[in-house]
């Protein structure tokens, strides 16, 4: 039998998480590997929209998300370029009154942690963005939100990782895992005393035992036309849509890009892990965007595609130790918001497991809160 390369940490999975992850091991010293099946960025982080948002759902989400935000801004300033960010901020819309209130009420708490909100009216609203259906009540313009491309972020911390001296074994997928290492389709074993799974909608299959579970949605992206929106264009519906009998929720999301394209989202779509585009499930988001920039229906859709967000039972990712599992750590479960909490959740995890304080506590994130996974043993 050959024997196991060694390393002081595995990160399984090269997506903008496990990515994140990888490096912030190695800036830390440790000698890392990093493992995917693909290349860097191209699973669950090639689907998304690359939307960095401030999500205030709870005090937790919105913790991970302003910590991740501020250390975007210094991933921004330091390499000018890459992922080709826009500072185009969030324009969140009320429809009627009561999400106009509850827009007021996300302005107020953003501004608390001195996050650049302000609460409009529906002049106001109609001002900033002229391609919006005349009669909205209002919403609120969030300015510290971006938008980047996420596959060439994780191809670019991956090289930055490479270049740091971490060991990239690309085109290799994990056959299985266990304490101690990971086996890979080939047949090689690599060992570590840490292994960190980030697998996305992967770590299921890796460890049956994870609540990851998968919740598709559907994009689409139009033809060029520049010019006619400024601002990342979301319902006030998003986040808080009800899923109906077929377990769909649809609320409009339109990302102006730096090409002139808009792309168009979202829903989520549970108990469907086929990833074929739904002709109806597709059509409900793009009318649901067309009710907010009515011109859209006069726009040419040139590509469609669906994605499969790693989704948790109580909406948190996991981030820290796994309790059944000695030496096992999570970064996974985060759906819709892993670009966002990309670089908190890679630091949250690199505190844990070099035993040093977090800026935020962990624990809403720990996964020991799922009771099943202690109730695993290691078999590699």
């Amino acid at each position: 039998m050959s024997v196991a390369r060694a390393y002081d940490a595995i990160v399984v999975g090269a997506g903008i998480v496990g990515a994140a992850c990888a490096l912030a091991l190695r800036d830390e010293g440790m000698a890392v590997a990093l493992v995917d099946g693909a290349t860097p960025g191209t699973g669950v982080t090639a689907a998304g929209m690359g939307h960095l948002v401030a999500l205030d759902e709870s005090s937790d989400e919105l913790a991970l998300c302003l910590m991740s935000l501020r250390l975007w801004d210094a991933f921004m300033l330091a390499h000018p370029g890459v992922g080709e960010p826009s500072r185009c901020g969030t324009l969140w819309v009320a429809e009627d009154e009561r999400q106009l209130a509850e827009a007021q009420q996300r302005a107020a708490r953003l501004c608390a942690h001195r996050y650049d909100a302000e609460a409009l009216d529906g002049g106001q609203v109609a001002r900033l963005e002229p391609a919006l259906r005349p009669g909205l009540c209002g919403g609120v313009r969030v300015r510290g939100d971006s938008v980047v491309y996420p596959p060439a972020v994780a191809q670019f911390l991956s090289e930055q990782f490479a270049r740091a001296g971490g060991a990239l074994h690309l085109g290799r997928r994990v056959a299985g895992t266990g304490q101690g290492g990971v086996m890979l389709d080939d047949g090689e074993r690599l060992s570590a005393p840490a292994l960190v799974v980030a697998a996305g909608v992967q770590c299921a299959r890796l460890m049956p035992e994870l609540p990851i579970f998968a919740r598709k949605g559907h994009l689409a992206i139009t033809d060029r036309y520049p010019g006619r929106l400024s601002h990342q264009i979301v319902s006030m519906n998003y986040g808080q849509s009800a899923a109906g009998d077929d377990a769909l929720a649809v609320a409009a999301n339109v990302q102006p890009r730096a090409t002139g394209q808009w792309l168009v989202g979202s829903c989520r779509q549970d108990g469907c892990t086929d990833s074929a585009i739904e002709p109806a499930v597709l059509g409900a988001v793009l009318r649901s965007a067309i009710a907010l920039l009515p011109c859209l229906a006069d726009m040419r859709i040139v590509r469609a595609w669906t994605g499969m967000r790693p989704a948790s039972p109580d909406g948190r990712p996991l981030i820290g130790a796994h309790p059944g599992r000695a030496g096992t750590w999570l970064a996974c479960g985060h759906e819709g918001l892993g670009v966002t909490t990309a670089f908190a959740s890679a630091r949250l995890l690199a505190d844990q497991i070099i035993g040093r304080a977090s800026e935020i506590d962990a624990a809403p994130y720990a996964p020991a809160r799922f009771a099943a996974l202690t109730e695993v043993r290691d078999g590699l």
